[in-house]
Order: structure tokens, then sequence, then C-alpha cells
């Protein structure tokens, strides 16, 4: 119950950092684009910085969620950050929600909680042998380089959705070394701090924030947003089976799984036609800042 508390927080916090680092991101300029340059310019952002506060609010959240359950529980939450994300940006920069808004956020929250009851995440390792470690790296690595390369050679939407994947891939491998990392408190603090994972961590969360405000920077919300928490979830629970011995049902249960992933994908699909995902890269104006007609 802990766990899924902590992860809902998660899923807020990132949610509101999303929203914030995206209005910030959108009026950085263009040639900035994959450059560090970016990051000088975002950094001078106060707004930026509010979301990147609201980031290490939602990190510690996950850390508590991982530390108390399965990855393939915890991480799939995470889905919900989709429709927080542009309900809160609809809230702030519109102010009206479409009946199809809120179909399409009830599509992702059943859709969730089906995939969760039928899959039913359980078990698994608290610590992720040495060995284990090294094909799930060449792995993730190779996928890494391919949809970079993607997110390289094309423009627009197109690039912001290949790098939100690539920035989803990068979040789902920081959440499984957290995981793993946060273990080692059972041996103390010392091997907290002793642990490679700790700072493996760290590194591909900093390149994952990278790569993350360069897919807010080229493209709309909708672009990035539904790839990087469906993709999230996805290759966590990957993660989870695979590094930490986690078991989902299968048998029969593999086809109300597949209808729950179904309708949390046309949930996603539904808020990122909506005109509150285009509402977040450009404020309406409120009555009182509409310039006059004669």
């Amino acid at each position: 119950m802990i766990s899924i508390l902590f992860a809902v927080l998660t899923a807020i916090s990132n949610g509101t950092a999303s929203v914030l680092q995206r209005r910030a991101a959108a009026d950085a300029p263009e040639e900035d684009a994959l450059h560090l340059s970016l990051l000088r310019d975002l950094l001078r952002r106060p707004v930026w910085l509010g979301g990147i506060a609201m980031s290490a609010v939602a990190a510690l959240c996950q850390a508590v969620a991982l530390a108390t359950g399965p990855i393939a529980v915890v991480q799939p939450i995470f889905v919900i950050e989709l429709p927080f994300t542009l309900l809160l940006g609809g809230l702030l920069f519109r102010g009206s929600f479409p009946r199809s808004v809120w179909i399409a956020v009830a599509a992702v929250a059943v859709g969730l909680a089906l995939f969760l009851t039928a899959a039913a995440p359980s078990g698994g390792n608290e610590a992720v042998s040495g060995g284990a470690w090294v094909p799930a790296l060449l792995a993730t690595g190779a996928f890494l380089a391919v949809v970079l390369v993607v997110g390289l050679r094309t423009r627009g939407n197109a690039r912001a959705a290949a790098l939100g994947l690539a920035a989803a891939c990068g979040y789902a491998l920081t959440a499984a070394l957290m995981k793993d990392a946060m273990a080692r408190l059972d041996h103390g603090v010392v091997a907290l701090f002793s642990a490679w994972q700790l700072y493996g961590t760290a590194l591909v969360g900093v390149g994952s924030l990278f790569v993350l405000q360069n897919a807010l920077q080229a493209g709309s919300l909708a672009a990035s947003q539904p790839m990087l928490s469906i993709g999230d979830a996805l290759i966590s629970t990957c993660y989870g089976v695979t590094l930490f011995a986690e078991t989902l049902r299968s048998g029969w249960w593999l086809l109300p799984q597949l209808a729950a992933l179904a309708l949390v994908v046309a949930g996603c699909v539904g808020l990122s036609r909506s005109p509150l995902a285009d509402g977040l890269a450009t404020p309406v104006p409120r009555p009182s800042e509409v310039p006059a007609t004669v």
C-alpha cells in the first residue's frame, strides 16, 4: 500500500514538473537543441527551476515506492502522469475540459487498474545479481543507440516522440538501478554509497533529463509524453521480470492484460489529440489580455 501511495505521488510530482519544464523549454532558442547551451538557457528560467524542484520531490517519492514494492507494480502506475499533466496544463492555461478528455482519462485509469489486477505482479528479489546487469545494460545501450539515431535524423513531433521514448528507457533504467541500490541499505549506509548502482542512477538520471528537455523542445507534449509514460511503464515491467525475477500472471490472463494495455493506449492517444495537449505549447490569453478591437 505504501509503494502504491508513493508511486501516485511520484506521478503527480512528475506531471507537475513536465508542465513547468515544457513551458520553459518551449521558449528556448531552437539552435540550442541537443547542445549544453539549452541547459544554460533553462537554468536562467525560474519556471524550469520549479520543474526541477518537483522532479527532485518525485525522485524521493520514487525511491520510497521502489524500496517498498515490486518495480512491475510501481512503474506502471506512472502512466497516470500523462492525464494528470494534461489536466494540470489545461487548468493553468485553458481552464476548460471537453467531455472527450474525461473519457480518455477514465480509459487510462480503468486500463491501468485492469492491467495491475490481471497481471498481479508479485514476488521478486530485492537486489540484482551482478552478472545479470551485463546483458541488461548491453541490450539497453543498443536500444538507446537506435532510438537516439532516429531522433537525431528527424524533426518536429517525430523527434519529440523518439527522444521521449529514449528518455523513458533512461528513466526505466534509472528506476531499476535505484531499486537495486536501495536494497544495499539492508547492509548499512556505507554499502549504499559504495554500490556502483547508486552512481549509475545519478548518471543515467541526468542523461535522461537532458534527453527529455530536448524532447520537450522538439515538438508538442502530445508527441513526447505518451512515449515517455507508456514506454517507462512497459520497459520497467521488463526490468522487473528479467532483473528482479518478478512474476506476472500468464495463460488466459494475458487476454485481459492486452485489453487493458489497449485501453491505456487508446486513452493516451485520445489525450494526445485533445486541445489540452496543444494548449500547453501556447497559453490561451485571458479575456483581459485580448487586445480590444475597434
